[in-house]
Parts: structure tokens; C-alpha cells; sequence
């Protein structure tokens, strides 16, 4: 079966830096709905379309085909005191971006005396990526993954 418009798609993958630096391997296939579900990077579910199980592809994602560009705007300065006592460098807390008022995670970046600086950008904002992948197993999406708009495990979906 060839990867088209209502199929799932389970593929292995990796990730690079531009220079070829792995950035995150797959340990197991991972599957997504094909055909504009918003479960990929649109430029791979390009280059994959009409591919079969065994396939391979190489695609190169500038910033704004992946996390998008790095906006400082997103990075700010808060008080400590709107934060729990053992915060860290690392942890995550959801937010308002701007005055659209869309969540944004924000990543702790610094902890300072009185001040704690959190950072709304994707780790990879801004990056050049590299995405290599080989499909494993293509089949026609379920009547529940097509009205859910995300594939389903071998169970079934509960909500």
C-alpha cells in the first residue's frame, strides 16, 4: 500500500543538526495520520507521499518548516516569588505567549536570587534540522482515527 491521503504511516526516524549531529533517534516506530492531520512536519508528509513500507527519505527543515525561528521576545524575566520554592533549572510552566492569548510552555533557563528567567522557545527554534526516516508499515486509517484526526493504538482510544 502506498502512503496517500487517510493512511497511517509508522516509521522509524532520526533527527540531526545541520552538521549531522544526532539530535534524537526514534527507540521505537511511531505512527502518524497522513493527509494534513498536523501529525508531522508537513515538508516530511511531502516527501513521503507515495512511498511504500521500506522506503526511505532525507528531508532538510529550515527553521520555519520545523520549531520556527528563535523570538527573544519570548524569553523574559520574572520574579521569584511567582514560582514554587524548589524551582529549577529545566522545569516547565505553561503560560500566555502574548496578548492572543495562546499557551505557551515556558522552560526555566536561570534561577537567580530574586529573579527566575523562563524561555517560550522550542529547544530547537531556530535550528536547521535534518530528518531521516524509513517507513515500516502503511495501512488505511480506522473510521475513528479519520474523525479523531490522530491514529489509534492496537486498543483502541479512550478519551
Amino acid at each position: 500500500m502506498q502512503i496517500a491521503k487517510n493512511t497511517v504511516v509508522t516509521l522509524t526516524f532520526e533527527l540531526l543538526d545541520a552538521d549531522g549531529n544526532m539530535i534524537e533517534k526514534a527507540d521505537a516506530p511511531i505512527a502518524y495520520l497522513h493527509g494534513g492531520y498536523h501529525g508531522i512536519f508537513p515538508l516530511v508528509e511531502q516527501a513521503l507521499d507515495g512511498k511504500k513500507a521500506g522506503d526511505s527519505c532525507k528531508v532538510r527543515l529550515a527553521p520555519d518548516d520545523a520549531f520556527g525561528e528563535y523570538d527573544a521576545k519570548l524569553v523574559q524575566v520574572e520574579s521569584r516569588d511567582k514560582f514554587p520554592p524548589e524551582v529549577a533549572v529545566g522545569m516547565q510552566f505553561e503560560g500566555r505567549g502574548d496578548q492572543s492569548g495562546h499557551t505557551v510552555i515556558y522552560t526555566v533557563t536561570d534561577v537567580a536570587e530574586n529573579k527566575v528567567v523562563v524561555d517560550g522557545n522550542h529547544p530547537l527554534a531556530g535550528q536547521t534540522l535534518n530528518f531521516h526516516c524509513t517507513v515500516t508499515e502503511v495501512r488505511a486509517a480506522s473510521g475513528e482515527e479519520l474523525e479523531h484526526g490522530h491514529v489509534h493504538g492496537a486498543h483502541g482510544h479512550h478519551h
